[in-house]
């Protein structure tokens, strides 16, 4: 899903206070209610997850939270933008939330991605799967795995065996983006500001810097 402006949502407790700004301004600063203990709590619980994948640094001291489909033609689009990010920002932590809401195919393809953690494989997955043919089925996924060097027996035990865990985080992320307000992929939490829709790299790096200068989340 693309935008034609940029949004950017404060949350707070468990709604959301929204402040519409353009696409070329940079983010405003969070109000009195975003920083409240329970707004702190939702973002802190989003950004934190012990089975979500993440890239970039280890203990960033700004983190964006990416919710993504594989199947998303816009998310592939804005894969190559975050990985530029992340090239350019060492101290900026990624968060990748699994949204598949594009059928069997993009729900196969989460939890793979998920699983592919277990070998330590997740970022090689996630790269090939952003390049295989968007329509994605069983063989299609499959290709991405041997592209990446994932062990495919090894990732359908280890999908069985950790089935209640990765299925739990799903859960969980469809709960916080129904809650935060998505409408569609990808979807963006980047400190106290949420951005729906497609944004280029100037954007993304002025909603990091201003969210550092606030003090980081």
């Amino acid at each position: 899903m693309t935008f034609p402006a940029l949004r950017a949502f404060l949350i707070a407790g468990l709604g959301l206070a929204a402040t519409l700004m353009p696409a070329a301004a940079s983010a405003q600063k969070p109000g009195n209610e975003a920083q409240s203990a329970q707004a702190r709590q939702l973002r802190a619980q989003i950004r934190t997850d012990p089975l979500a994948p993440t890239a970039g640094a280890r203990n960033g001291d700004v983190t964006v939270v990416i919710f993504s489909d594989y199947q998303c033609p816009y998310c592939r689009r804005f894969n190559a933008t975050l990985d530029a990010l992340i090239a350019a920002d060492p101290k900026v932590r990624v968060v990748y939330r699994d949204w598949p809401l594009q059928g069997p195919g993009s729900m196969l393809a989460a939890r793979a991605a998920i699983a592919a953690q277990y070998q330590n494989k997740h970022a090689a997955f996630h790269a090939a799967l952003m390049k295989v043919p968007v329509r994605l089925d069983e063989p299609t996924i499959r290709e991405a795995a041997r592209m990446a060097r994932v062990d495919w027996n090894r990732l359908q035990n280890d999908m069985k065996t950790h089935k209640a865990e990765i299925d739990a985080l799903l859960v969980r992320n469809f709960r916080y983006a129904n809650m935060m307000g998505l409408e569609g992929t990808p979807g963006l939490m980047i400190g106290a500001y949420l951005i729906p829709g497609l944004v280029d790299l100037a954007t993304l790096q002025q909603t990091v810097a201003r969210v550092r200068k606030d003090g980081g989340e």
